[in-house]
């Protein structure tokens, strides 16, 4: 069968909803469907293991009075993807025969929050995994969180006297901090500081290779990339260490050519550059000791394990091979050590782990209208060609009556713009239009040709469900650089999905809308979801959003952050999990303040207001103290729909 929404209804099943929606090729192992249709988590990824339904989750959340939409984290994803890295690292380290370690570090810019960061420090304390900042305040947390003596501590982005003085104070503290120099001005300023503090700086430096990355952050490689020395600048800084004598300070060597890289060969050629340089450097009697190959290590959001922009050729044992031989390779040709190897990869340590869930709360339906279309004595010619072609379609002239009807719907527009339709005649024409629509629908299956312009007639026809979310602030990459992330409901999976929707958010812009989704062989401009049942609660999961997405998050229409809970397995529990935390999400007086306004003055501006239509007897002093009451607490409230 070609197309997977072809499966009649009644031969549905759970496998066809995990190939609907891509499930086993996105998830990792982490994400599986169980016989209620309820999407789970395996975060052993092995059914023998604890299996997490998000159903039970949900219902957790809501006996706990947590409001939706919420942010559901998974540390044991987190743990697990940590401890993956890591282990394969030194498992293909050995293999190769290959006489460095591997010292991996966390960017704390991929997600800043700080249970995460103490989770991956936890997670990766064995490894001697460490963390990595791009900016003062996250230099001021790695330097209080990273407490392993053996962990490294690397410190990139551009560079004040502050930040370097807040990374020698690290090296005081007799923690392993790797100043990084990313434009060489900052070389001088560093040395001097150095002095000054009577401390030996331990510095790497950051070159720009010729490499081309390709995908969304490609321009953070080439000549032109916002970071990293040049080769004539990388010399220079090579002849100031020396002239000052602090040539043996220099131990390692970076570069970083994009974040989410979707295409192995541009890995394969940075390090292969990368590799040349190292050993050229070593050959300048200098004693670098690490090979810093920077992010890049990509996630497959789309399943397709393909170099889209959303997705990865590779896998992360293909990532790490290819730097460990490559590097081995061009070390041992060049008879040079074989460096330590470290590597920021973030966005592939977080990515699995994080979740939104959205309630859906209603449905507009482009297609539906149920006004009357009673026949008047007087009815316009254009309300009875409209009514004539609906009462004759059939299979046999679905071509002819779809062009009549487009034909007829615009002229009734014209007509009324002239005056000479009533908004009753219009309302009536653009009734029959939907309805002709919805049969010549029906009817598409039994034809033996299908002709261009029906092609698409069902997306065009597309419901749209309207999600209590903000798509700015929850999912920015969707709206930003149209990123693809998994989205599909979260129950109901061992049932056939028959509505094609597209997704709206609750702000009032038009932007808030999301309409490229993840289908099973390419993306597909509508997601499939169930028909919404009257008095029965329907959720999307919004899922792979652990990277990035937390951070970058904006509050258009001031709404606020997500609550948020914390996720752990307990096999003792019935239910394979607890909640460890719940963080409360913004509430509209955190919102309004975070913009300079003053809750306190609002409160009592509006108390004045009700006073004063007390005081005229246009409300009584009861209704008054109410509405006074209601105020005080929405200021107090979630921001999102309740």
């Amino acid at each position: 069968m070609d197309n997977i929404l072809d499966t009649p209804k009644e031969k549905w099943t759970t496998q066809d909803s995990d190939e609907l929606y891509s499930i086993n090729r996105w998830g990792q192992g982490y994400f599986a469907i169980n016989d209620k249709g309820n999407l789970t988590i395996l975060p052993e990824k092995s059914k023998e293991g604890p299996v997490i339904d998000i159903q039970e989750v949900l219902d957790e959340i809501k006996r706990k009075k947590i409001a939706l939409p919420c942010v559901v984290r998974f540390h044991d994803i987190l743990r697990s993807q940590v401890v993956t890295l890591n282990r394969l690292f030194r498992q293909i380290i050995e293999s190769a025969g290959y006489r460095g370690r591997y010292f991996g570090v966390y960017p704390i810019k991929v997600n800043q929050l700080r249970e995460v960061v103490e989770e991956i420090i936890d997670a990766g304390g064995p490894y001697d995994y460490g963390l990595e900042s791009g900016s003062k305040p996250e230099l001021m947390a790695a330097l209080a969180y990273n407490t392993n003596p053996n962990s490294l501590t690397i410190v990139n982005g551009y560079k004040d006297a502050t930040y370097l003085r807040l990374a020698l104070l690290g090296n005081k503290m007799g923690k392993k901090v790797i100043i990084v120099i990313e434009k060489l001005s900052e070389l001088p300023t560093l040395l001097s500081l150095a002095n000054e503090m009577q401390i030996e700086p331990v510095i790497g430096i950051r070159a720009k290779l010729s490499t081309k990355a390709t995908g969304k952050w490609s321009d953070s490689s080439g000549e032109n990339a916002k970071f990293g020395l040049t080769a004539p600048e990388i010399l220079n800084a090579v002849k100031i260490l020396k002239d000052a004598k602090k040539e043996h300070c220099l131990k390692l060597f970076h570069f970083h050519i994009g974040s989410q890289i979707p295409d192995i060969r541009c890995i394969k050629d940075a390090i292969n550059e990368g590799a040349r340089i190292y050993t050229q450097l070593n050959k300048l009697n200098l004693k670098l000791e690490y090979f810093d190959v920077g992010g890049g290590l990509g996630v497959d959001y789309d399943g397709t394990k393909s170099t889209s922009d959303s997705s990865v050729n590779y896998t992360t044992s293909d990532y790490i091979e290819d730097i460990v031989y490559i590097l081995k390779q061009i070390c041992d040709l060049e008879e040079v050590d074989h460096p330590h190897i470290v590597s920021e990869s973030g966005r592939a340590a977080t990515a699995h782990h994080s979740c939104i869930i959205a309630p859906v709360f209603d449905q507009i339906n482009p297609g539906y209208t149920n006004y009357p279309t009673d026949k008047s004595v007087s009815e316009h010619i254009l309300v009875m060609n409209m009514r004539d072609i609906l009462g004759e379609l059939s299979s046999e002239n679905v071509q002819e009556t779809y062009n009549d009807a487009i034909q007829l719907k615009d002229e009734a527009a014209n007509a009324f713009k002239l005056g000479v339709l009533s908004l009753d005649e219009k309302a009536k024409v653009e009734t029959f239009y939907w309805q002709i629509m919805n049969k010549i629908v029906q009817l598409k299956s039994s034809l033996e040709f299908i002709p261009e312009e029906l092609g698409d007639l069902e997306k065009e026809m597309a419901s749209q469900y309207l999600c209590n979310f903000s798509v700015f602030q929850s999912v920015p990459d969707l709206w930003a650089i149209n990123q693809l992330l998994p989205i599909l409901p979260i129950q109901r999976l061992n049932e056939k999905p028959e509505v094609l929707c597209t997704i709206a958010d609750i702000t009032c812009d038009s932007d808030g809308k999301i309409k490229r989704f993840i289908g099973p062989e390419d993306d597909n401009c509508t997601l499939s979801v169930h028909q919404l049942k009257d008095n029965e609660e329907y959720y999307l999961g919004f899922f792979l959003t652990g990277a990035y997405q937390d951070v970058m998050g904006d509050m258009h229409n001031l709404f606020g952050a997500l609550n948020e809970v914390h996720i752990f397995c307990d096999d003792e529990d019935p239910t394979d999990f607890y909640i460890e935390d719940h963080i409360p999400g913004g509430t509209a007086s955190e919102a309004l303040t975070y913009m300079q306004y003053n809750p306190q003055y609002l409160n009592l501006t509006i108390k004045r207001n009700i006073e004063k239509q007390v005081q005229r007897g246009k409300i009584s002093p009861k209704e008054g103290v109410n509405l006074a009451t209601f105020f005080s607490e929405c200021l107090n409230d979630y921001t999102y729909l309740k």
